[in-house]
């Protein structure tokens, strides 16, 4: 079934009401408009979903499980459906490498066709070429690209050639919207200023700062490497849009437009084998009961923040 196309979507919070077009990406808040909490979208703004533990990259700071779950489809799509109707506005695919799914290029049509929802994945890169990627062009609206460290750096980390990640990035020039996810540490510190100029020069639209987590394989990102960063952010003047992970925006000027929308109202993860969770780091969440996306929303919700880690 192929749903009307809206142009603009609406969705409504404590901030007051957000207009979002998935083609260009335009956000524009009314919030002048207080609107009154039985109001308010039931969805969460952003859903990240995992859709297979599969990873042909064995990275040394990978928090993802190493097994070979991966989420059912026409479930999959029946939740994005009902997250579409309660005025969710995007879906973000990762794992494992999203697309190693079998049925990957199927589900971002069936996503774009039967819902109003924008598309976007985290991936290491490397399979996006020939007529995969062509293919990908005209059903993803925005994609993350991993990025850790660059030249030796990053090769000692993820172990596929530097030169062929640049190649895969840009190829993406003019095709497809991406941004740089830069995972931050020790190793990679050092770089930051290279990775930017690369970013540059391939028409990055964002930088994202992802401080290492202690979760999985990784390790907690230490205080000075974490003092480092925070002086190269305070004294950062290039083009592309910085923006950093929620975990370590303390201390830093940053920039919420929906400062009231927050938890589960602002974002939720699903895991490959179909369990909400709060963050894709959390350990434990609901288990998602046939089409009941919203019932393990509700219950989710209630349940105190601190017993779900």
């Amino acid at each position: 079934m192929v749903v009307p196309q809206q142009r603009i979507k609406l969705r409504s919070g404590p901030d007051g009401l957000l207009f979002f077009d998935r083609q260009s990406g335009i956000n524009i808040l009314v919030d002048e408009i207080k609107v009154p909490l039985e109001k308010w979208s039931k969805a969460p703004r952003q859903i990240s979903v995992a859709l297979t533990n599969i990873c042909d990259l064995s990275c040394s700071h990978c928090y993802a499980p190493k097994d070979t779950s991966e989420i059912d489809f026409e479930k999959l799509l029946t939740w994005l459906k009902i997250l579409d109707s309660n005025h969710c506005l995007g879906i973000g695919f990762g794992g494992g490498e999203p697309t190693l799914y079998p049925r990957f290029l199927e589900l971002c049509k069936s996503i774009q066709n039967e819902t109003n929802l924008a598309i976007t994945m985290t991936t290491h890169g490397h399979t996006l070429y020939g007529s995969f990627l062509e293919k990908l062009s005209k059903k993803m609206h925005f994609i993350r690209i991993s990025m850790d460290g660059v030249d030796s750096t990053y090769e000692a980390i993820r172990k596929r050639p530097f030169s062929q990640l640049l190649q895969r990035m840009a190829s993406l020039k003019g095709l497809i919207p991406f941004g740089i996810n830069y995972m931050v540490n020790t190793a990679t510190i050092k770089d930051l200023d290279r990775a930017i100029e690369i970013a540059e020069s391939l028409e990055a639209r964002e930088f994202l700062l992802l401080p290492e987590e202690p979760v999985g394989k990784g390790k907690a990102i230490d205080s000075q490497t974490k003092y480092i960063l925070q002086e190269w952010i305070n004294n950062y003047s290039g083009k592309v849009r910085l923006s950093i992970s929620e975990r370590h925006s303390e201390n830093l000027l940053t920039c919420i437009p929906l400062v009231l929308e927050k938890g589960l109202n602002a974002y939720a993860h699903i895991d490959a084998k179909g369990i909400l969770k709060r963050t894709s780091f959390d350990l434990h969440g609901i288990k998602i009961q046939d089409a009941d996306i919203m019932g393990a929303l509700d219950i989710l919700k209630r349940r105190p923040e601190e017993t779900m880690t």
